[in-house]
């Protein structure tokens, strides 16, 4: 796999070991990781994935794969951002990542830039930079799009907003919110 942009493949190793130590965390998530091997409800979905990349991320991008998914994973916050985990998710479980620790402003988006090359039907958000920038300039999308999530206050308040103004072209699920 060549399409990713980490700061070191030699850290995988710690990252594998710091992800599975998550999922014994994460029980629930396990068990729907298993059933998503099973039932693979979400084949051949592209999801592109704006959060911090953490290993309990990495436990939630491993269950969407395992459900049929085709996932790309970028840094919502480059200072929350687990290089080693990145990297196990790419070396490991074959996830284009664009993440690097304390990356500039220029890099972000260009990982944001990756996010959307990946031509999302469902975008996972942590901020609504993915929705936002695909309003904005990549409008081209928008048929193809289903929906997507959002997990923070500041992300939710953006799109209630575009929501008002008659901006938001496809529904976006609150995560606070759902049930």
């Amino acid at each position: 796999m060549s399409n990713f942009d980490i700061k070191n493949e030699s850290l995988a190793e710690g990252g594998r070991r710091r992800i599975d130590w998550a999922a014994r965390e994460m029980p629930v998530l396990s068990q729907i990781k298993e059933r998503f091997l099973k039932e693979k409800p979400l084949k051949g979905l592209r999801m592109s994935a704006c959060l911090h990349v953490t290993a309990e991320t990495a436990n939630l991008m491993r269950t969407l794969q395992a459900g049929g998914a085709d996932v790309v994973l970028v840094a919502s916050n480059p200072l929350s951002t687990q290089d080693d985990v990145a990297a196990s998710l790419v070396l490991h479980e074959e996830i284009p990542v664009h993440a690097i620790k304390g990356e500039d402003n220029a890099t972000y988006y260009k990982h944001i830039e990756a996010a959307l090359a990946h031509k999302p039907q469902i975008t996972m958000d942590d901020g609504a930079d993915l929705v936002s920038t695909i309003h904005k300039s990549h409008r081209e999308l928008l048929p193809d799009i289903l929906g997507g999530t959002e997990e923070t206050t500041t992300g939710v308040i953006r799109l209630r907003a575009m929501a008002a103004d008659k901006m938001l072209m496809f529904p976006v699920i609150a995560v606070n919110d759902a049930m």
